[in-house]
């Protein structure tokens, strides 16, 4: 019996478009479009070329799941910009979780809602944080998403304002950086991007600094340049709490 649920919308087309095709174009390019079965075994991709990637986000993950799973409550999560839908899935298993995973994207977002059942513990839904939520979220995650999003501060306060008064946003798997190596990793990416013929991608790929989060009540859980964290080289990404102000 196939669980297969599309999600579908109907818009004109509009910058969301432009960035989805790219954004699948630009994935298939660079071999991170997967097969139904290898996304059911994401993030353990070990005989894959891309397995340190993996690891990396394995280890993100990991965290996270502790570090909810400890809370030891039910949380009401959402993941912003889920793609294919393996790290909600993977939110789904803290225990008392109700997870929503949702995007832009309905290439992926069709194969996460195929991929992983949805049921009253995991949902996936197309739209915009900023204008299609109206109920409120314990935790709210971006993993490797908030690139994507041309202002840091806008989609912050947005998700701030759909979050419970005790509730959480975590940042994961984005590298954000001190203000003054921005525009170095700005051209560093318009170059990877030109050199594999997707130099449009650049529009849509966005570099933030700690400088960006200035204003919200931020913590650094946990810091890749600390010594032991660049000794161990297990993860090279800042992963950063924001909560509401009291």
């Amino acid at each position: 019996m196939s669980h297969e649920r599309h999600i579908s919308t109907r818009k004109s087309k509009s910058w969301d478009d432009d960035f989805a095709e790219e954004y699948i174009n630009l994935r298939q390019k660079e071999g991170r479009l997967y097969s139904d079965n290898e996304v059911m075994l994401l993030p353990d991709m070990a005989t894959r070329a891309k397995s340190k990637e993996w690891k990396v986000r394995k280890n993100s993950c990991q965290r996270l799941l502790k570090y909810l799973t400890e809370k030891s409550r039910p949380l009401k999560i959402l993941e912003v910009g889920c793609g294919n839908g393996w790290f909600a899935n993977q939110l789904a298993q803290v225990p008392g979780a109700d997870v929503t995973g949702m995007d832009i994207n309905l290439h992926e977002l069709n194969q996460a809602s195929r991929v992983f059942v949805q049921t009253e513990k995991l949902q996936f839904i197309y739209g915009d944080l900023r204008t299609e939520i109206s109920v409120r979220f314990d935790i709210i995650v971006f993993a490797s998403s908030i690139q994507y999003f041309s202002s840091p501060g806008e989609i912050i306060r947005a998700a701030l304002g759909k979050l419970q008064l005790d509730g959480e946003i975590h940042l994961l798997d984005t590298h954000i950086y001190e203000p003054s190596k921005v525009q170095q990793a700005q051209s560093r990416s318009a170059a990877y991007f030109r050199e594999i013929g997707f130099e449009k991608m650049a529009r849509f790929y966005f570099h933030h600094s700690f400088e960006d989060l200035q204003g919200f009540r931020s913590t650094v859980l946990y810091n890749p340049q600390k010594f032991w964290n660049r000794l161990l080289k297990k993860n090279p990404f800042h992963w950063v709490c924001i909560t509401p102000r009291e």
